[in-house]
C-alpha cells in the first residue's frame, strides 16, 4: 500500500472528492490510492469497463457507430466535453473528437460522403473533414438520451476546452497545420458551440484567442476573461481579456503569465525544484503579439518576453474563485501536476498591479501508482477535484483519480481497457457524472451516492 505521504500536495481552500462503481460485480479491485476509505475499495465490472464502488453504477449513452439523430453515426475519439442545463431536466453534453484528416478513412460510410457549406475545412474531394463535436441531449429525471447529432465539423484534433457561463462550449484545435500542410484551412483556434444548437453550427475560428496547440479554457465568471491551457512540453499559460464579455468574436487582448521578478521562470521541475511546493508566487501579464502565429512562435516569443514555462498543460476547470490546470508531464518523475491560480480582485485592470493573481503548485505526483498523467480534469459540486488520467502503458491503468485538501489521494473509478479517459463532467444538479472512453468511443454517465464518502 502506498502511503499518502509519498504523494506531495498543497493544502487549499477548495475540497476535493469523488464517484464512482458500477453494480455488476463483488470482486474486490486492489486499491493503490491510499488509506482513505473514500467510497469503498472498487469493484471488478463484470462487463470489464469500469470498476466503480460499491453503490455506484454508469450506463453506456453514446457509443461508436450508433446512428445518430441526424442520420450520421457517433464518431470516434472522444475527448473534452461540457455539461449544459438546457431546462429543468434536460441537459446537453457537448463532446468534443480529436479526429485528424486521415481518420476520415476509417470514418463510418456516411461521415465519409459529408459535404456541406457549413464545414470550417474540407478534403480535396469537398469531404468535411472529421474533427468537430456532437451534441447529446440528455434528461436526467428519465435517464435516457434524446437527441445525438453533429454540431461543428470540419475542424481537427478538437481535444478538450470549456463550458461558458452564456452556455456555449468552446472547442479547441489540438494542431498548428496550415495551408502549407496542404489543408483548405490553417487550423490551431478555439471555436464557439452554442449549447442550444439544434445541428450543425457556421464555424467561425477565434483567431484574437491565438492560434497554437489549444487544449483547454476555463472562464471567470465574474470578469469573463478566458484561461487557456496549451499542449507542449514548452507551453505558455494564457489569458484572454475580450473586448465585451460574452462576445469572444468581438476580439480581445491574448497574454501569458509571468512569474513576478522571476522572467522565464520555469514550473516544471525536471532538472530541480524550481517552482516550490505550496508557495503562491504572485504574477504578472504580458501581451503577446500576432496572435494568429503563422511560424507557430507564440510561446516562444512569449517565453523569450519572460513568460513562465509549464509542462503540457491540458485540462482547466474552474472553482470557487480560483481555477485548477494539469500539467501531464510535470515534475522531477515526470508524472504530472497540478497547478492552482487565485486571480487578483483586480483582474486585467491596471490596478491589479497592487494586488498581483497567484499561482501555486498545487499537486506534483512522485508515484505512479497514485496519479500518473493527470489530462482532463472537473470540479464536482460538492468541491471535489477529479483528474482524468491519459498514460498509454503496457499495463492497463488508467484511472479517475480524487485528491482532497490534505493531499489524501484516492480512487473514482479505473478503466479497464487500454485508452484513456476524458471529459469528466457533472450535471448541474450535481446527480450525474458524464464521462468519455476515449477510443472506441464511450460516453456513460455515473450515478450513485455522492454524499456517501468517508475519512
Amino acid at each position: 500500500m502506498v502511503s499518502r505521504r509519498q504523494f506531495l500536495f498543497s493544502a487549499g481552500t477548495l475540497a476535493f472528492v469523488g464517484l464512482s462503481r458500477s453494480a455488476f460485480g463483488k470482486v474486490p479491485v486492489t486499491d493503490l490510492g491510499s488509506n482513505l476509505p473514500a467510497y469503498g475499495p472498487l469493484i471488478a465490472d463484470i462487463n470489464t469497463l469500469l470498476d466503480l464502488p460499491e453503490g455506484f453504477s454508469y450506463k453506456v449513452i453514446s457509443q461508436l457507430g450508433d446512428k445518430m439523430s441526424d442520420g450520421f453515426t457517433v464518431p470516434d475519439k472522444a475527448d473534452g466535453m461540457g455539461c449544459i442545463a438546457l431546462d429543468d431536466e434536460r441537459v446537453v453534453l457537448v463532446r468534443n473528437h480529436e479526429l485528424k484528416p486521415t481518420d476520415l478513412a476509417k470514418a463510418h460510410a456516411s461521415i465519409q460522403a459529408h459535404k456541406t457549406p457549413l464545414a470550417y475545412d474540407v478534403d480535396n474531394k469537398g469531404v468535411a473533414l472529421p474533427g468537430g463535436t456532437s451534441h447529446i441531449v440528455y434528461n436526467l429525471k428519465t435517464g435516457k438520451k434524446e437527441q445525438e447529432y453533429l454540431s461543428l465539423v470540419g475542424t481537427i484534433r478538437n481535444c478538450s476546452g470549456g463550458v461558458t457561463p452564456w452556455g456555449t462550449w468552446l472547442t479547441c484545435e489540438e494542431t498548428t497545420q496550415t495551408k502549407a500542410d496542404g489543408l483548405g484551412q490553417d487550423h490551431g483556434y478555439i471555436f464557439e458551440v452554442p449549447a442550444d444548437a439544434t445541428g450543425l453550427v457556421k464555424p467561425q475560428p477565434l483567431k484574437a484567442m491565438g492560434r497554437f496547440n489549444h487544449e483547454a479554457a476555463a472562464i471567470d465568471p465574474k470578469t469573463g476573461i478566458v484561461y487557456l491551457t496549451e499542449d507542449k512540453g514548452d507551453s505558455l499559460f494564457y489569458r484572454f481579456i475580450p473586448n465585451e464579455v460574452g462576445k469572444l468574436n468581438k476580439g480581445g487582448k491574448l497574454q501569458a503569465m509571468v512569474i513576478k521578478q522571476q522572467p522565464q521562470f520555469d514550473t516544471r521541475n525536471w532538472a530541480g525544484a524550481k517552482m516550490p511546493l505550496h508557495a503562491n508566487m504572485d504574477v504578472e501579464w504580458i501581451d503577446l503579439d500576432n496572435p494568429e502565429s503563422p511560424k507557430d512562435d507564440l510561446r516562444l516569443r512569449g517565453h523569450a518576453n519572460g513568460a513562465a514555462l509549464f509542462a503540457r498543460g491540458e485540462g482547466i476547470h474552474w472553482g470557487e474563485k480560483e481555477l485548477y490546470f494539469c500539467c501531464t508531464n510535470g515534475g522531477k518523475k515526470q508524472l504530472g501536476q497540478v497547478m492552482k491560480y487565485q486571480p487578483s480582485q483586480f483582474e486585467g485592470t491596471a490596478k491589479e498591479q497592487t494586488s498581483p493573481g497567484q499561482v501555486q503548485l498545487f499537486v506534483e505526483s512522485t508515484d505512479a501508482s497514485l496519479f500518473n498523467f493527470g489530462d482532463n480534469l472537473t470540479v464536482a459540486p460538492n468541491g471535489h477535484l477529479i483528474v482524468c488520467e491519459d498514460q498509454y502503458t503496457d499495463i492497463v491503468d488508467n484511472h479517475l483519480r480524487g485528491v482532497t485538501p490534505k493531499g489524501e489521494v484516492y480512487n473514482f473509478a479505473k478503466l479497464q481497457t487500454q485508452t484513456e479517459l476524458a471529459g469528466a463532467c457533472f450535471s448541474p444538479d450535481g446527480s450525474t457524472l458524464f464521462v468519455n472512453i476515449y477510443k472506441p468511443t464511450k460516453t456513460l454517465a455515473i450515478t450513485g451516492p455522492w454524499d456517501s464518502f468517508q475519512r
